[in-house]
């Protein structure tokens, strides 16, 4: 994925997300009768802007592309015709200014739904939950996990891909839960009830493979050790690799699978390999040194080859789930809602402490997921600005000062009190929000640096 391509993703996600979101204060404020001066995506000055409608609203496109907003007519930022005072927001009554700003975060879930019901019918790919080799003395092996197993059911709730079994489990790990029912099948095709105990699993684990500190191995069929593609200025096209070399040797050691090859090479970082090949029916042996990396703190090797595979070999493990349009609407209902609690959930747990910090993610991480997904496919990325826009809905909800969520709770305050909190008060409380959110994000965005270094 170029550089290029990946900003390209993550300005369509952003621009969309954010867009929807404004157009939901729009349309909601339109239809209270306020009067909308300006529709902005993005801060500072205007790049692209024009005037239209009755009431001559200004729709821009402006520089800095990290929000936007929808300016109505207000008597706290300047003098109100007279004959205009009634279409002024602060002008309106509480319930109507409650409807207006609650209406962009909604519009958001909105979003996520639609972006659910299309996938859900254009259908949703994964990889079977199959289970690989299980660690002994883990959880899993002391569970009763066995080479082979099928997951089907996480808590009575069925389950079709990795994905959705990792993501149930670790909604279960952040609770620490010590009997998790989980339902399997096995090469006999009976179904076994078995639990798993979560609660060893630290605040750490959850930000990596926690499958993987739970014994819960990923199956992966045998792979012949045999190039398919040679990445541009690496370390095996340095060496003299190409596409359709069959490894035979490494360090004069015996190699049969993919998996070997990726063994070798990852615990050789910038260490000579001699490495036996087959190309045309003719033997070689060539050197080949793997360049150093880090993936989380550990340097290891790498290469830059990817594997041949037998698409007939990942057929059996490989999923497609599509539903009709009615049964769609359901199941993009359902997981608009589940993906809100769950974030809802790990933002408070962050709080208090049961998930690390470093889970929080700035726009590096997240315009880096955006190229990602976008080479994936259509469903990935549908899937990624759903779950984006959740992510946004929920945030805006925060009853933090400044955002949706704050401006709705000194609604709540009005509405018991029958009066409006004093400017001041707001005034000041908007300040603390700003010093939480710059806080928030600068966090975010050395998180994203430590990513960044880690790789």
């Amino acid at each position: 994925m170029t550089l290029l391509s990946t900003i390209l993703a993550f300005v369509i996600a952003l621009g969309l997300l954010i867009a929807f979101h404004e157009f939901g204060h729009y349309l909601v404020a339109r239809w209270c009768g306020v009067k909308v001066l300006r529709f902005s995506l993005g801060f500072g000055q205007p790049l692209l802007k024009k005037r239209l409608g009755r009431d001559q609203t200004e729709w821009a496109i402006a520089a800095i592309p990290l929000g936007g907003y929808v300016k109505m007519l207000d008597e706290r930022e300047g003098q109100v015709p007279a004959n205009e005072l009634s279409r002024a927001f602060n002008r309106q009554p509480v319930s109507k200014r409650f409807a207006i700003v609650v209406a962009g975060p909604v519009a958001n879930f909105l979003l996520a739904i639609l972006l659910y019901w299309l996938l859900f019918i254009v259908g949703v790919s994964g990889v079977k939950p199959v289970i690989g080799e299980v660690d002994p003395a883990t959880p899993a092996a002391l569970a009763g996990f066995r080479n082979g197993d099928v997951i089907t059911e996480i808590g009575n709730q069925p389950v079709a891909t990795w994905q959705e079994a990792r993501l149930k489990l670790l909604d279960n790990a952040v609770d620490k839960k010590t009997d998790v029912r989980i339902s399997v099948t096995g090469e006999s095709r009976l179904a076994r009830q078995l639990k798993l105990d979560l609660s060893q699993l630290d605040t750490e684990d959850l930000e990596s493979d926690f499958l993987g500190k739970l014994g819960l191995n990923i199956f992966r069929p045998t792979i012949a050790p045999v190039i398919d593609r040679v990445m541009t200025d690496s370390a095996a096209e340095y060496a003299g690799l190409e596409s359709g070399d069959r490894i035979t040797t490494i360090n004069h050691e015996k190699i049969t699978t993919w998996e070997e090859v990726v063994d070798m090479i990852r615990s050789h970082p910038n260490s000579a390999l001699t490495v036996g090949i087959v190309r045309n029916d003719k033997e070689f042996v060539i050197t080949l040194q793997p360049e150093a990396a880090l993936e989380r703190g550990v340097e290891i090797g790498k290469a830059g080859v990817t594997p041949k595979i037998q698409h007939e070999a990942l057929a059996d493990l490989l999923v497609n789930i599509s539903y009709t349009p009615a049964t769609a609407l359901n199941k993009a209902i359902a997981k608009t809602w589940e993906m809100s609690y769950f974030t809802l959930r790990m933002l408070g747990k962050m709080v208090t402490g049961d998930v690390s910090l470093k889970n929080i993610s700035g726009p590096i991480t997240i315009a880096n997921y955006a190229g990602q997904t976008a080479q994936m496919g259509l469903s990935a990325y549908l899937g990624f600005l759903a779950l984006i826009s959740i992510s946004l809905g929920v945030l805006n909800l925060l009853p933090i000062p400044i955002l949706d969520g704050g401006h709705l709770l000194y609604y709540l305050v009005e509405m018991v009190r029958g009066v409006p909190l004093s400017e001041k008060i707001m005034a000041f409380g908007n300040q603390i929000g700003v010093a939480l959110l710059i806080t928030l994000m600068l966090f975010a965005i050395y998180n994203d640096l430590l990513r960044l270094a880690a790789e």
